[in-house]
């Protein structure tokens, strides 16, 4: 399915990153990783397989940004699909206590990070006349999560991100689209479902029984990167097990 497209995948020492690069390995690509620590990249690398590349990568630093997109091309001569993964939430707190430093934080890795990769890498994609930009939002950007502002801001900031890119670069040959999942036992959620009692109420309010695994992220996403999606451009997939679904 992704045969000879070479990948960057943002966070992907862990999680839902992690998961994604595995599965386009598995189905073929070559797989750029980056995070913040040599030693788990590298080790993560090792576990995936020989067609996957750690670059330390701090997606809060354009400099850093920057060197590894220029290493990626310089290694592999392009750069076919984007996943915009890396993300944080160090700002869970009730809105009236965030301040102007968990604001910028929130932005620079959640939103800047992705403005920037699409800008060094979408000029590439537009060239060649084909490309796919994936950006791992929440559902969180599609409904208000109680004390987290800044974190639903950034990820509906994502969304309409998306949708604005695929309006203008989809004529040129690139797709852009974005993933919300609810809640998926990675690191970043564990406060809700590491307690029993928390994780219980969580999966009882899913029509799908069962706490969402990375790999069923992964799975949308490959999708989203293959030519199998032709005709899918702009869209925010919901991969919740039905959480957003309500009735009266």
């Amino acid at each position: 399915m992704l045969k000879n497209k070479v990948a960057i995948v943002t966070g992907a020492s862990r999680g839902i990153g992690r998961a994604i690069a595995e599965v386009f390995v598995r189905e073929g690509a070559t797989v750029v990783i980056c995070g913040r620590k040599k030693e788990t990249l590298e080790q993560v690398a090792h576990e995936i397989g020989p067609t996957v590349r750690p670059i330390v990568c701090h997606v809060g630093r354009s400099e850093q940004i920057q060197a590894m997109v220029d290493e990626t091309t310089r290694e592999f001569g392009r750069i076919d699909i984007l996943v915009n993964n890396a993300a944080t939430n160090v700002a869970q707190a009730p809105c009236l206590d965030v301040d102007e430093g968990m604001f910028d934080k929130m932005v620079e890795i959640n939103l800047k990070s992705a403005f920037r990769l699409t800008k060094l890498i979408a000029p590439g994609m537009v060239e060649r006349g084909s490309g796919s930009i994936i950006n791992i939002s929440s559902i969180s950007g599609l409904r208000p999560q109680f004390e987290g502002l800044l974190y639903s801001m950034t990820k509906a900031a994502l969304i309409m991100m998306t949708q604005s890119y695929a309006l203008e670069l989809s004529p040129k040959g690139v797709r852009v689209n974005a993933i919300a999942p609810g809640l998926i036992e990675t690191a970043l959620s564990e406060f809700y479902w590491k307690d029993e009692e928390r994780r219980a109420e969580r999966i009882r309010q899913q029509p799908v029984k069962h706490l969402g695994q990375p790999i069923e992220i992964a799975e949308v996403a490959a999708l989203l990167a293959s030519d199998r999606s032709s005709f899918v451009t702009g869209q925010t997939i919901t991969v919740d097990g039905g959480r957003l679904l309500s009735s009266i």
